[in-house]
């Protein structure tokens, strides 16, 4: 942003916070060096007065789709095996047919003098057999996850956590707390009784979420209702806290809300579904330490071997003012305002103005062509009500009369014509032994001399 002298005057004392940038026409603009500082609240949502810099992980790059992917292979980790009996559908002593008894060749229920005997057993389509394709125990149940990728899915929704946007699409009602990401004092982790959880919750405004979660409670839809999970209801806050104190206590009983230690996040708290935005409680001392898990860019994570946090893919995000700049719109080609467009090859048999163009006495054929049905057309009903007796139309009458004056001229031409073969002399006729002496010496081959 560009500023005056007297606002430049009080930037300059902010030097540990910002970097001023001379530009050409003598004004500054500000770049944002350090990172914000977030307020610590007390339990009774009262502002303490201390500060904390915002962990560099808040600014890392978000990926749904890492997350999502990490998510669905991290889930699948805690299934138990399961299959059918290895003897289902074959405790059944039975036998085939064999051919020509003109029926199929399924195995039979052996014996006689009861419903089951000749029946059809083994087979999948059979009534009592087994399952096609019977499940096992040796099932690849569990999936391996690079380690890399498991804390880019992590970073990428603790990242997300700090997004009031993605926080309320997820669905949680956010709009009355007081910061975000929200930070409260180490207080909360002594805490031992529900009671205060509860008071606790309400003070920080936070209880329209868990109001939520008790207005979400249902009947699970399926055949978990009776395997221990009949109801499910929708999620609600996330307590992060450093050490545990008798918070996880106080808090397991209020649903919805979930505690976890911050050296023991787990993707499947922090993106439930696999979807980024859930809404996170931090204790000051779990917020502190996020820099030493995680790194800051600058300085390599302190509490894990040789890491730091991913390199978001674009530095500025802002396409269109990028492609608006003078920089890359000096190397750009302009813009072609007239495109040669790919022209449709038509039939002309079947397409009238391409057969024009190609032929222009084409219109005048079609246009004979059709007068030319039209009296037919007109002709046929005159014949018609000459034979029913009923009097003629103008349309008619003048077509009648032009036919019938054009045959009396193609009469008088044909007579024309004939008269003028009569009055040609007839050629002469050629002697006929001339002409056969001639065929006689054209039939006579040479002989070939006589060695």
């Amino acid at each position: 942003m560009i500023m005056n002298d007297s606002f430049l005057q009080f930037l300059k004392l902010q030097k540990p916070r910002l970097k001023l940038m001379p530009s050409l026409n003598n004004t500054y603009t500000v770049a944002t060096v350090a990172r914000p500082l977030v307020t610590v609240y007390s339990d009774k949502d009262e502002d303490t007065g201390t500060s904390v810099l915002l962990p560099a992980v808040f600014k890392a790059p978000i990926r749904p789709d890492v997350v999502n992917f990490v998510h669905q292979n991290i889930a699948k980790n805690h299934r138990q095996p399961y299959a059918v009996s290895k003897d289902a559908g074959h405790q059944t002593s039975a036998e085939s047919w064999g051919t020509g008894r003109a029926v199929a060749r399924i195995p039979r229920v052996r014996g006689g003098g009861t419903h089951r005997s000749g029946q059809g057993a083994f087979g999948n389509m059979c009534r009592g057999g087994r399952m096609f394709a019977p499940t096992r125990t040796w099932r690849r149940w569990h999936r391996k996850v690079n380690t890399t990728q498991k804390r880019y899915a992590m970073v990428s929704a603790i990242s997300a956590s700090g997004v009031p946007a993605l926080v309320m699409a997820k669905g949680h009602l956010v709009q009355d707390v007081p910061e975000f990401p929200l930070v409260v004092t180490n207080k909360i982790q002594e805490y031992t009784r529900t009671k205060q959880a509860i008071s606790f919750l309400h003070r920080i405004r936070v209880w329209k979420d868990i109001n939520k979660v008790y207005k979400s409670k249902r009947l699970r839809a399926g055949k978990g209702k009776m395997r221990n999970r009949r109801h499910v209801q929708r999620k609600g806050p996330l307590i992060v806290y450093s050490k545990d104190q008798g918070l996880k206590k106080a808090f397991r009983n209020i649903p919805g809300v979930n505690t976890i230690n911050v050296r023991k996040l787990n993707l499947l708290k922090l993106a439930p579904g696999g979807h980024v935005g859930r809404f996170v409680i931090w204790t000051e001392a779990a917020f502190k330490q996020l820099d030493q898990l995680y790194g800051t860019w600058k300085k390599k994570a302190s509490l894990k071997n040789n890491y730091n946090l991913p390199f978001p893919a674009m530095t500025n995000t802002d396409l269109a003012g990028l492609f608006k700049s003078r920089e890359i719109k000096s190397v750009l080609r302009h813009r072609r305002r007239s495109l040669p467009r790919r022209t449709r090859k038509l039939n002309p048999l079947r397409h009238i103005r391409t057969m024009i163009t190609l032929n222009p006495y084409a219109a005048v054929l079609k246009r004979r062509a059709s007068r030319a049905a039209q009296k037919r057309v007109l002709l046929k009903e005159a014949l018609e009500l000459k034979k029913d007796g009923k009097p003629l139309t103008k349309k008619h009458e003048k077509i009648v009369q032009r036919v019938a004056k054009r045959r009396e001229l193609l009469s008088e031409i044909k007579t024309k014509a004939k008269a003028k073969a009569k009055a040609k002399p007839k050629p002469k006729a050629k002697a006929k032994g001339k002409s056969k002496e001639k065929v006689k010496k054209t039939n006579v081959k040479k002989s070939s001399p006589k060695k």
